[in-house]
């Protein structure tokens, strides 16, 4: 694809994840007043509260999240280095009222599937026609010998943006130059493929800036990664990649094996091969699963993934129930926030069209994502993706979509770079205002 073709297509990619799906449907009474219950306010679950009550203003629609506020893990990276502070990536419901969602804060601990409620910590029960569950990620400690959750606060995975962020950054920003940053990244499939290597790109460009004397290294049970050529690329040209003086190196899966055990006292780990690394920062991405509600509600199957019919992405284990965003399988649509506002946008017109008698029409997807790799030095991908014939898989369509092109100028990398905050402006607009 042409880079000016590239750059418009992803441009309107977030509006034309509308046009087919959400917004060719009329609001029709036969719905009103059915009680649809969203269960999660990340971006999976806010788009669906958003654009059911966009599709039919009579939907009783009830959101539950025990946060008063989200925060994006996009853009986080960012905050490792600096550029970005915290509360700029946080937002409230309070623009999901304003489109008549009512927002409940409280923790769902259980689905009554005979009765048709959700349950809370708080004991109200809310009942629904169809209900909706966005409940994300979490996390394998036990495949890593000596990793736990207590042990995050010394070894954080900084994989949900929030304080374990804050820890990696205070970290970092404390860490003596001559310094070695260690990223344990983690095994497929797991929450935005393209994020450990944007994270090391970010601590490298932090680590030319203030402490030159020190470097990152990934240690990858990967052979290969999304964008990886581009991302090589921008390591050569910007961090001395391939060179001994390199501030960034990668470890691929064929050479050091993922990480399988943790020493957390001297921040060393081991790979599978035996290599003993000790970093004076030590980032653990372990494998992940779907969130813990999924596990509680009976979502998932042997996987550790929820299972769902891909037009309607009702889940495969119970009935007039959804599951979304991350938890869900969704064969080649990868786990992103841009793909959990599709498939939430695909959800909320299959709910509209069940509710009301209406034919399901088989659904297209997209899918973008920007890397922040330097200053002024971005890198994308976009894809677009339709459902099988038989209707069992989604599927990438072939010629559609393409990465940043390698011949790209700096001037191309710059435009990624402002494209990227314009998207996050945009796409963040679109799922809480």
């Amino acid at each position: 694809m042409k880079a000016l073709e590239r750059r418009l297509f992803l441009k309107t990619l977030v509006a034309g994840a509308m046009a087919g799906t959400v917004l060719g449907f009329p609001a029709i009474g036969r719905a009103a007043g059915q009680k649809v219950v969203v269960v999660g306010g990340g971006t999976g679950g806010a788009t669906v509260a958003k654009y059911l009550r966009r599709l039919d203003n009579t939907l009783d629609v009830t959101l539950i999240e025990k946060n008063p506020v989200y925060t994006t893990c996009y853009m986080s990276n960012e905050v490792l280095t600096g550029e970005r502070t915290l509360e700029s990536l946080q937002f409230n419901y309070d623009g999901l009222k304003v489109h008549g969602v009512k927002i409940v804060q409280d923790e769902v601990t259980g689905i009554d599937y005979d009765g048709k409620q959700v349950l809370t910590k708080s004991g109200t029960r809310y009942p629904y026609e169809r209900c909706v569950v966005s409940p994300g990620i979490d996390f394998k400690y036990d495949a890593i010998a000596g990793y736990s959750e207590a042990a995050i606060t010394a070894i954080p995975h900084a994989w949900k943006a929030g304080s374990q962020t804050l820890v990696l950054r205070d970290q970092l920003h404390a860490m003596t130059d001559g310094g070695t940053v260690v990223i344990a990244a983690p095994p497929n499939p797991y929450r935005c493929p393209p994020a450990p290597y944007e994270r090391a790109s970010q601590i490298a460009h932090y680590l030319k800036q203030h402490k030159p004397n020190s470097k990152v290294i990934i240690l990858d049970p990967k052979e290969s990664f999304t964008k990886q050529a581009l991302f090589e690329q921008a390591w050569r040209e910007l961090y001395g990649y391939g060179t001994d003086n390199a501030l960034l190196e990668w470890w691929s899966g064929d050479v050091a094996a993922g990480v399988v055990e943790v020493d957390v006292a001297s921040r060393t780990v081991i790979t599978q091969f035996g290599d003993r690394v000790q970093g004076a920062v030590l980032n653990v991405i372990p494998p992940q699963k779907a969130g813990k509600l999924a596990f509680d509600a009976d979502l998932v199957d042997g996987t550790g993934w929820c299972p769902v019919n891909k037009l309607t992405f009702e889940s495969n284990r119970h009935a007039n129930v959804h599951v979304i965003g991350d938890a869900c399988m969704a064969d080649s649509l990868p786990k992103s926030g841009f793909a959990a506002n599709s498939e939430a946008k695909v959800c909320a017109a299959a709910i509209h069209a069940l509710l009301n008698g209406l034919e399901v029409e088989s659904p297209s997807f997209s899918n973008g994502c920007y890397s922040l790799v330097g200053k002024d030095y971005a890198i994308s991908v976009v894809g677009v993706y339709r459902l099988s014939d038989d209707g069992r898989l989604v599927e990438n369509i072939p010629g559609s979509g393409g990465v940043s092109s390698a011949t790209a100028t700096a001037q191309d990398r710059l435009f990624d770079a402002s494209y990227a905050y314009s998207w996050y402006n945009n796409f963040t607009q679109d799922v809480f205002k």
